[in-house]
């Protein structure tokens, strides 16, 4: 029999999609990883598993203790199913400015959440930092401190990067994936990088976002308005991505980022989140410079089904100044 250990036994091997009218029209293979089913719903499952794991096997968490963590969603449900099954508490800080389908899930699933305004980084009472000091005044808990835990990296070190590597037999060209707290693209990067340096890395970074002039010219400094996408885009560097191997960046359009999750939606039938959108938006632009003959991967992060009430609602993105692609979208 081929069976798996409850909830955390199914974190990771996920399927990689060859999206197939995409490749078509670009020469290219265009494939997604499939992290949309992770049994918490997103590729954060990956972190949140290896940031629990890691301070189970420091001491740092003991039986009964509590998880705190900052998040723009996804995280805290991975860890809220997590501690769901080891016998945890799990107090989740997340900006308001965030789906109500993610607050609404993270109640369900037992955590406490607790919502604070959107603060940049720079604030005492940016979410994160509240996080960090509910953690601190908190008995047995723990600050998971996804974006400068290092265990974040180093559980796509050693998942997701042999998972690429593997289900493409190592003829990969290139790899393109948004970043939040860098986790995924710097432990696929570093892994790839080991096996072939050629490997391209590329970051998709979303409007408003620092790192897109931060890889192509060496500054840290926003580019753009702002982004209607969750959970990606910063303004500085984190532990998780510091030394990380970057070859270029890209940056769609809110449009184009919106455009693509309709296209996959109705013409390859997945229904995805706009971090999704935005880095199939990526690949395909990296596959039309590198021309045909090339195998570029990408991060499928999550389902749409936590945006519905946003990317899917034609007047929230009017309001947006976007459009809702029409129900046959090409």
């Amino acid at each position: 029999m081929h069976i798996t250990e409850g909830f955390t036994g199914t974190v990771g091997n996920t399927p990689l999609i060859r999206l197939s009218r995409l490749s078509e029209e670009t020469g290219c293979e265009i494939l997604g990883k499939a992290e949309f089913l992770n049994p918490g719903g997103s590729v954060k499952d990956r972190a949140a598993l290896g940031i629990i794991e890691a301070a189970e096997a420091s001491g740092e968490l003991r039986a009964g203790g509590t998880v705190v963590e900052g998040t723009a969603g996804n995280t805290g449900i991975g860890l809220a199913h997590i501690c769901n099954a080891r016998g945890y508490r799990c107090v989740i800080v997340i900006p308001e400015t965030q789906s109500q389908e993610k607050m609404d899930l993270l109640r369900i699933l037992g955590a406490e959440v607790r919502p604070v305004p959107a603060k940049p980084y720079r604030d005492p009472d940016n979410y994160q930092h509240v996080a960090r000091r509910l953690a601190e005044e908190t008995d047995n808990a723990i600050w998971a401190a996804q974006f400068d835990n290092t265990a974040n990296r180093d559980a796509h070190y050693a998942t997701t990067g042999p998972e690429l590597w593997r289900q493409t037999e190592g003829r990969i060209n290139a790899f393109v994936a948004a970043t939040g707290t860098g986790g995924t693209l710097a432990g696929v990067s570093r892994y790839l990088k080991q096996q072939n340096e050629g490997v391209r890395i590329v970051l998709a970074d979303p409007p408003g976002s620092a790192l897109y002039n931060w890889v192509k010219n060496g500054e840290l400094q926003a580019v753009g308005s702002g982004s209607i996408t969750e959970g990606i885009g910063t303004s500085r560097i984190t532990a998780n991505l510091e030394g990380t191997a970057i070859d270029d960046a890209v940056m769609p359009a809110d449009q184009e980022s919106v455009d693509m999750v309709y296209r996959l939606l109705h013409r390859d039938g997945l229904f995805l989140g706009g971090s999704s959108g935005l880095n199939v938006c990526a690949a395909v632009q990296v596959a039309r410079e590198l021309g045909p003959g090339h195998t570029i991967a990408t991060i499928l992060c999550d389902s749409g089904a936590r945006y519905q009430s946003r990317l899917f609602d034609p007047s929230w993105l009017a309001g947006k100044g976007l459009e809702a692609p029409a129900l046959n979208a090409s």
